[in-house]
């Protein structure tokens, strides 16, 4: 018997470093989003930063385990078998349930996560032990289970969203109103009394939340912080003020720059010397009570749990592991860098490609809002209103798009500022906070404040953050459950449901890794179409070459996919098909709807450029088009299990794909050598083309004038050829918009980006 727990001891310590390393790839957006929004400095430079705060924050963790030991329910009551069921539950549940979040992309929390999997696994294993013995009832469950912890929980979620929401947009409107969009411009002492407030609370929120506890600060430090929160934040403030107006002054430094930096490592101190619990506490618990258990001499089974109920500091080695585990992931995960970007994106101050769809509740809301919007506007002085839109007046950027931040060293400063001060504040008074609720939805409320939910955007931001605050309950509720299930089935199958249950964990974790996988390389595609940045008639020829090279690649590859798939039956191929010329085709509405941000970036006299922009996006959607319907045709054909088509149909088809495809390789060859003169050589060929297809059109006329038996076939072959028709159409159209515009005496102009910094 003793082995089955010696081999739970060893499962718990690979979940907990496979826990590590998902719980760091999504809690990296509490401290990572506002540093890579705003592009204060390099991303190496955020990564080494967050990096060293969190290998500091791990060293300097209490490695006080409560939660996991006490937090949730009363060991007491619960002998040594039962809270190995319950620790081993709650670390299989956590790392897939994590993985799963990470997957998505969705920011959740490990915190809740964690309480609601011990609260789920102790509630499972209470329920089993009272419906064992005929003196207890479902009342008794309250002595199993700490109730007011997990009510405090739920209200810290509850009150943790709105409360971080709110401040944050107020803090930020007043940021925004007394430092502008053009905040560089203004007279030192602004930067370095913002400098002053900003990095008080950073350095407050680092001695509070970071290190106060750790075990090699003095009882005497921590109580002189405590002691004397008022004093040192005056100290403090003038301090850093001081400091902050001679750096400006002296060294010509960018300020809110250093902010950002010194308040992306407080959130990393933080997150690794207090969240560290949600990895490693419940294993250290574990191997705690099994410390316990094996010298008492007694059966597990009745051996009671009370020596959790005593405070255990943690091995600083096993922190020191933990900590560079966390790093290391940190650098590495791809998982790490979705997580963050759905953060960003919904704050973004720009327009984009929205990812969430809009949905009743968010139409309601943001409705609503236009409507109380109106209301406060019929009511503030005009002056008021003139001045304050104002000072949201956006500078004009000459700047491609992919170098541009999301949000400005403002926005991102007032992020860290205002995250650091909501969690001191809880932590001081030992409030349940959860890390990830309060980072995101302050960089929610400082985005909506600074007007970066427009009328073309703000639908989808809004249905983005329900979504995110939805996937948090969904957390709680999914959590508890599963916990629940795991629980259950390990407290009666002991070693088999061990065995089985990890064996599944690895197998789901695999799965996900390569998915995940696929699906970053299908992302970074070096085929997929970008928009055109340039500012001249010739600069746009030049840089929608590429994009012409690459939807002739792909839809060459598309139609002889279709061809092909008929000639086989191959179904299978033919709905891959479907789904490459959908993905082009939205690639190709991407760029349509950019289409506004390309005219605004033209010069005065450039109609022309915006003109031939416009023409060949419009060719390029009919060559879509065109493919879209031939794919679609045939594999409705085969889904639908008609008739095969004769040999000959085939054979001249092949034919026609042979042509076909000649013509697109000498197409894309003369873009992408950017070799424009070429084009009329292909030009030439229009002709020999049409004749082909008009020839196959003609015959199969004759076929089914005198042979053919399938109305079906009939009706898809011809609908292949004119489609091929449109398509080659499309292209020839393309071509010669290409060939009486290029020029090649003139060098094409593009944007300057060296005065973009």
């Amino acid at each position: 018997m003793e082995n089955l727990y010696v081999y739970m001891l060893a499962a718990l310590a690979f979940l907990a470093v496979a826990d590590l390393v998902v719980g760091v790839s999504n809690d990296a957006v509490n401290f990572l989003n506002s540093a890579i929004g705003s592009k204060a400095v390099s991303f190496k430079t955020i990564m080494l930063v967050a990096g060293i705060g969190v290998a500091v924050g791990a060293m300097t963790s209490s490695g006080m385990m409560e939660v996991a030991r006490k937090g949730i329910f009363n060991p007491g009551e619960f002998m040594f078998n039962e809270i190995m069921v319950i620790f081993m539950a709650v670390m299989l549940t956590d790392i897939l349930l994590l993985d799963f979040f990470n997957t998505l992309g969705m920011p959740t929390s490990t915190t809740v996560s964690i309480v609601f999997e011990l609260l789920g696994a102790s509630v499972a294993v209470a329920l089993i032990k009272i419906y064992g013995d005929s003196s207890q009832n479902i009342a008794d469950l309250a002595l199993y289970i700490n109730n007011s912890q997990a009510i405090m929980i739920i209200l810290g979620i509850l009150l943790s969203v709105a409360i971080a929401f709110t401040v944050g947009a107020i803090i930020q409107y007043v940021s925004r109103l007394l430092l502008t969009f053009k905040f560089q411009e203004k007279p030192s002492w602004y930067g370095a009394v913002f400098s002053g407030v900003a990095n008080t609370s950073i350095l407050y929120f680092i001695l509070i939340k970071g290190v106060k506890n750790a075990s090699f600060m003095s009882a005497e430090f921590a109580n002189l912080i405590s002691a004397n929160p008022l004093a040192l934040i005056s100290i403090s403030f003038i301090v850093l003020t001081l400091v902050s107006y001679l750096v400006i002054h002296f060294f010509k430094t960018n300020i809110y720059t250093i902010i950002i930096v010194i308040g992306t490592f407080a959130l990393a101190v933080a997150f690794a010397g207090n969240d560290l619990v949600n990895f490693i506490g419940v294993p250290i618990a574990a191997y705690n009570s099994y410390e316990a258990w094996s010298i008492s001499g007694a059966l597990p089974t009745e051996y009671a749990m009370t020596a959790l109920e005593q405070p255990v500091r943690t091995q600083p080695i096993l922190l020191l592991i933990a900590g560079l585990i966390m790093v290391l992931t940190l650098w590495f995960s791809s998982k790490a860098k979705s997580v963050v970007k759905t953060s960003v994106d919904l704050s973004r101050q720009d327009d984009i490609k929205e990812r969430f769809e809009p949905n009743f509740l968010s139409r309601s809301i943001v409705r609503y809002s236009i409507g109380l919007s109106d209301s406060l506007n019929y009511v503030l002085p005009k002056s008021y209103k003139n001045w304050s839109d104002n000072q949201f007046t956006k500078p004009k950027l000459i700047t491609k798009e992919h170098d541009m931040p999301a949000f400005d060293l403002v926005r991102a400063a007032v992020n860290l500022m205002v995250a650091s001060v909501l969690i001191s504040i809880a932590t001081s008074m030992k409030l349940p906070l959860s890390t990830t609720y309060v980072t995101f939805m302050v960089a929610m409320g400082t985005s909506l404040a600074d007007r970066a939910w427009g009328s073309e955007s703000a639908v989808y931001r809004v249905a983005g953050v329900l979504n995110v605050i939805g996937g948090w309950f969904f957390t709680a509720f999914i959590a508890f459950v599963a916990a629940a299930i795991m629980a259950f089935i390990l407290f009666h199958g002991e070693g088999y449901a061990l065995v089985g249950l990890l064996v599944l964990a690895i197998l789901l974790l695999i799965r996900s890794f390569i998915s995940h996988r696929k699906s970053s390389k299908t992302q970074k595609e070096e085929d997929q179409l970008e928009k055109a940045e340039s500012s001249s008639t010739q600069g746009v020829i030049h840089e929608s070459a590429s994009n012409i090279a690459s939807v002739i690649k792909r839809g060459n590859k598309i139609y002889s996919s279709a061809i092909n798939g008929l000639a086989v039956q191959d179904l299978k191929l033919l709905k891959k098909n479907k789904k490459q010329i959908t993905k082009l085709s939205d690639e190709i509405d991407d760029l349509r709807d950019n289409v506004f941000y390309f005219i605004k970036n033209l010069e005065e006299p450039s109609l022309e450029a915006s003109n031939f922009y416009i023409n060949i996006l419009g060719y390029l959607q009919d060559m879509a088009q065109s493919l879209e319907y031939i794919s679609k045709v045939s594999h409705k054909h085969i889904n639908n299990n008609h008739k095969k088509l004769k040999f000959s149909q085939i054979k001249e088809l092949k034919d026609i794909d042979i042509r076909i495809e000649a013509l697109f390789e000498t197409t894309k060859n003369a873009f992408e050598s950017r070799s424009f003169e070429k084009i009329g050589a292909v030009l030439t060929e229009k002709t020999e083309v049409y004749s082909l297809l008009k020839e196959k059109i003609q015959k199969q006329v004759e076929r089914t004038r005198t042979e053919e038996s399938s109305p079906k076939n009939t009706t898809l072959y011809f609908s292949l050829l004119l489609e091929t028709k449109d398509l080659l159409n499309a292209l020839m159209n393309l071509l010669e918009e290409y060939y009486n515009s290029h020029d090649s005496t003139v060098e094409p102009a593009t944007i300057n980006n060296e005065d973009e910094n």
